[in-house]
This record gives structure tokens, C-alpha cells and sequence, in this order.
């Protein structure tokens, strides 16, 4: 089809990207619906979509207000990963020595399962919501730290020297020159970073099994395998799933506002 006879909507690159995989999603909702019905599939075994979504109609206001539960722990995880990570990097960028003697510690937030020490902080940290957003935060933060720190490394040599041979201050150079020279690794963090807040936050919850009326949806998740009521497992995975790639998509939107005019990472093709 040449580029003259495609439909208006589909004339456009930006609407072709989200037309690709809303496609790809509808035809594999109906092979999986096909599927269910023909084979007559026990729908506590394997939901077929319409179940699904009936459910999801069903029990919107019990799942919708577990899933604000889940985003405050998340957004506040999240605010508090990049704040502390980009602060961590800015402090590592200007000492070599403090770098090596502080990351390899960043690198433990990592590399440590959070389902190890999320009983510990549950335990030490009295208020719920506190202790599910640090588990959160631990997941999140490296990214921003790691990311952020080879932005402002990753500075163009000649650059550098300029703004040495001009007497520039430190201050000066972290911010005209390495945090601009830096964005484009920073947004490619916080990508990073909105996915395990959300992971964090879940995971911090089916470890918490708070109930009451601050469940969030990993409660959902747990008490509907109980009740063996599988429709709503797999409509609370579903808002999981759809609120993930809702804050990928929002950091790459913030990504693209900030940097498509001039950084050729985000300008079109």
C-alpha cells in the first residue's frame, strides 16, 4: 500500500505504532475467546475474555479502588526513587572516590530480593503504607542511579574541556553541561523505574497481606485464588498489566515532549 493510498489515521507514523499492537491485542483476545468456547474451556481454569471483562464490570468498584491503593504506593515510591536517585548520582558524578566507595551499596538494592528483606521493613516500619512504599523505592531507585550516572559521564570530551578552559564551576558544568548530555539516559531510567515502582509496590503488598479497607490489587489477586474466584485474578492482573504499560508510555511521552526538539533519540524518522 503506498503511502498516498492509506487511510488518513494510518497516514500518520504515530498512529501506525499504536495501531500495530492494539491489532495484535484484538486478534490474540479473539483466537483466546475462540479458544475458550470451542473447547469449552472450565472457567476456573482458563477465563475466556468476555468473563473477564464481565467481571471487570461486575466488581469495578472493589478492583478500581484496589488499584488507587496500588498507584499511591506506586507514584509515591516513585517520586521518592527519583529523587533520591538522581540526588545519589549527582553526588557520585562529582568524586570518583566517592563513587566506588558508595555504589557497589547501590548495586546491593539490586541485586537483594525484595520478597527477603520486605518482611523485615514491614516489621520495623508500623504504618503499612510506609513500609510498602520503601520495599517499592528499593526496587526502583537504581535504576535512576545507575542511569543517571552514565548520563553525566557520557559528556562529549571536547565539550568538557571548553568548559574547563572557560573556568566554569563545577555547578556550572553539572548544569549546562552534563545534565542536558544526560537526559536522554535519565528518561531511559525513569522507563525503567515506573515499571518496578508498580512491581515493587505488588510484590510489597502480597508479602504485607494487608486487608481491610486499604487492600490494593495484590490483595485482590490473593483473596480471589482463595475464593478460587479466577475471573477476578485475571481482571486484577489485567489493571496490573494495563497500569504498567500506562507509566511506560507516560515516561516515554515525557520523554519525547522534553527532548524531540533537539536530541535525535526522540525526534521522528
Amino acid at each position: 500500500m503506498s503511502p498516498a493510498s492509506r487511510p488518513p489515521l494510518l497516514a500518520d507514523p504515530r498512529m501506525r505504532r499504536m495501531a500495530a499492537p492494539l491489532a495484535v491485542g484484538a486478534l490474540m483476545l479473539l483466537v483466546w475467546q475462540m479458544l475458550c468456547t470451542l473447547l469449552q474451556v472450565p472457567v476456573y481454569l482458563v477465563p475466556s475474555p468476555s468473563a473477564i471483562g464481565h467481571t471487570l464490570f461486575a466488581d469495578w468498584s472493589l478492583l478500581f479502588h484496589a488499584l488507587l491503593v496500588t498507584l499511591r504506593i506506586t507514584f509515591f515510591a516513585f517520586s521518592l526513587a527519583v529523587g533520591l536517585g538522581v540526588l545519589t548520582a549527582f553526588l557520585f558524578v562529582q568524586s570518583r572516590v566517592l563513587e566506588a566507595a558508595l555504589f557497589p551499596y547501590a548495586i546491593l538494592l539490586q541485586v537483594t530480593p525484595i520478597v527477603a528483606i520486605a518482611p523485615l521493613i514491614i516489621i520495623w516500619v508500623k504504618t503499612p503504607a510506609i513500609a510498602l512504599t520503601l520495599c517499592a523505592t528499593m526496587m526502583a531507585v537504581f535504576p535512576i542511579i545507575s542511569n543517571t550516572v552514565l548520563g553525566l559521564r557520557s559528556v562529549n570530551p571536547g565539550l568538557l574541556n571548553l568548559f574547563r578552559l572557560n573556568r566554569a564551576s563545577r555547578w556550572q558544568t553539572l548544569v549546562r553541561l552534563r545534565i542536558p548530555s544526560a537526559l536522554p539516559s535519565i528518561f531511559g531510567g525513569l522507563r525503567i523505574s515506573s515499571g518496578l515502582a508498580l512491581i515493587g509496590a505488588v510484590v510489597a503488598e502480597f508479602v504485607a497481606g494487608t486487608g481491610g479497607t486499604s487492600t490494593g490489587l495484590a490483595y485482590q489477586l490473593l483473596q480471589a485464588g482463595f475464593e478460587l474466584n479466577i475471573p477476578r485474578m485475571f481482571a486484577a492482573l489485567f489493571l496490573i498489566t494495563v497500569t504498567g504499560v500506562l507509566l511506560f508510555g507516560l515516561m516515554g511521552l515525557l520523554s519525547r515532549a522534553c527532548l524531540s526538539r533537539w536530541h535525535e533519540s526522540e525526534m521522528e524518522a
